[in-house]
C-alpha cells in the first residue's frame, strides 16, 4: 500500500532532509505534497532524484485524503495546523517542541520505545523528540535494559544547523569575516559563534537551566524511564552539521566498559567506533550524512559507584530529526491500529 504524504516546512533544513530520506528509504509514497508559509509558494524542492515538488501554502491547504504529515515548521505553527490536519484524518509526525510533553501524544524513538505508537489515535499526532535527546536515548537504551540507569550527566556540543539555515549562514559569514577583517555580524546568536562556543541554547528558565537542557531531562524520562535523573549542559559550537555529547552514566549495578561495548555493538541504530589510538573515535565531520548514532571513548568512571562515560555523535538533521520521523512513519504503517484506521476512513 502507498500513502499520500505531506511535508510541512518543506523548504527548511529538516523538511528537505525529510524529502530526501523518504526517497532514499523508498517509503511507499503515492503522492507527495510540499507545504510551507505563503512566502515560499511556488518554490521548488527535490523529492528523490527525479521529482520536483512546487511548494503550496500551508495556511490554505486541505488535508482531506492525506495519510501522513511529516512536520517541521516551528512550534507555534505546529500548534495551529497539526490539529487541523489530524481532524482531516491525517496522522501528524511532528518535529517541533510543541506536542512532545502532551500526555496524549506519543514521544517516539523507534529503537527505544516503539510500543508508544499504540497511543497515536488519541490526537492523531506523534511527536519527534529533540535532536540531542534522540541520539542520547538510542545509546542509553541497551545499557539501561542491562543495568538500569540511575543518573545521567550530559554535556552537548551542538551544531548550528540545529538553529536553522540562517544560523548556518551566520557561522559562514562570521568565519569569512574574521579572515577578511569584515565587521562582525551577529543576528541569530547571543555571542559570536565563529571560533567560539556558546553555553546557551533556547530560553533561560527560572532555575538557571535553558529550555534545551530541560527538554533533555523531561524527554528522556518520558521516552526511557521516569525514574532516571538527568542533568544537562547544552552548548552551541561552530560546526555546521552534527551534534556531539559527553555522557556520564551511573547504574544500579556494575557494567564494565567491555560489557557496554558489546551491548552497544548489538543495539539497533548504534555504531561503535572505539579504538584507543589517535583518531579512533567519531567526530561530527564523520557523522554528517550518516544514519547511525556513533559511540566512542567508552570507559569506566572510578569516581562513582557503577559509573561509565562515553562520547556520542550523530547527524542532527538525519537521526536527530528527519530520519527519526521517517522511521516513525515506517513503524506506524505496519501497526494494526493504523491499518484499521485507514480502512475505516
Amino acid at each position: 500500500m502507498a500513502y499520500r504524504v505531506a511535508i510541512v516546512g518543506a523548504t527548511g533544513n529538516v523538511g528537505r532532509e525529510m524529502l530526501q530520506t523518504l526517497a532514499e528509504r523508498k517509503f511507499p509514497v503515492s503522492d507527495a505534497v510540499a507545504l510551507a508559509s505563503a512566502r515560499s509558494i511556488g518554490r521548488e524542492v527535490s523529492f528523490g532524484e527525479d521529482d520536483i515538488l512546487k511548494v503550496q501554502d500551508l495556511a490554505t491547504f486541505d488535508f482531506k485524503g492525506i495519510d501522513l504529515v511529516l512536520s517541521s515548521p516551528g512550534a507555534k505553527i505546529s500548534a495551529e495546523f497539526a490539529p487541523r490536519a489530524a481532524r482531516a484524518g491525517a496522522v501528524v509526525i511532528d518535529n517541533t517542541s510543541h506536542w512532545r510533553m502532551d500526555p496524549d501524544v506519543p514521544l517516539v524513538v523507534p529503537e527505544v520505545n516503539p510500543n508508544a505508537l499504540a497511543g497515536f489515535g488519541k490526537k492523531n499526532i506523534i511527536a519527534n523528540p529533540n535532536c540531542s535527546t534522540i541520539q542520547m536515548v538510542v545509546a542509553l537504551k541497551p545499557l539501561h535494559d542491562a543495568a538500569k540507569i540511575k543518573r545521567v550527566v550530559v554535556s552537548t556540543y551542538q551544531s548550528v544547523s540545529g538553529k536553522g539555515k540562517e544560523a548556518m549562514d551566520e557561522l559562514f559569514t562570521q568565519t569569512r569575516g574574521i579572515y577578511v577583517n569584515d565587521a562582525m555580524v551577529q543576528e541569530h546568536f547571543t555571542k559570536q559563534i565563529a571560533f567560539n562556543v556558546i553555553p546557551h541554547i533556547d530560553n533561560f528558565m527560572d532555575d538557571g537551566s535553558t529550555k534545551e537542557e530541560w527538554k533533555m531531562v523531561v524527554e528522556t524520562k518520558k521516552i526511557l524511564d521516569p525514574s532516571i535523573k538527568v542533568h544537562a549542559t547544552c552548548v552551541r559550537v561552530p560546526v555546521f552539521i552534527g551534534h556531539a555529547e559527553s555522557v556520564n552514566v551511573e547504574f544500579e549495578r556494575q557494567l564494565t566498559a567491555d560489557e557496554a561495548r558489546e551491548l552497544l555493538r548489538e543495539a539497533p541504530g548504534v555504531s561503535v567506533v572505539d579504538h584507543r589510538v589517535d583518531g579512533g573515535y567519531v567526530t561530527p565531520a564523520e557523522a554528517a550524512g550518516e544514519d547511525s548514532v556513533f559511540v566512542s571513548r567508552l570507559r569506566e568512571d572510578p569516581t562513582i559507584e557503577n559509573g561509565l562515560a562515553f562520547w556520542c555523535v550523530s547527524d542532527n538533521l538525519r537521526k536527530g530529526a528527519a530520519l527519526n520521523a521517517v522511521q516513525i512513519a515506517e513503524a506506524l504503517v505496519g501497526r494494526p491500529e493504523f491499518k484499521k484506521a485507514k480502512k475505516a476512513a
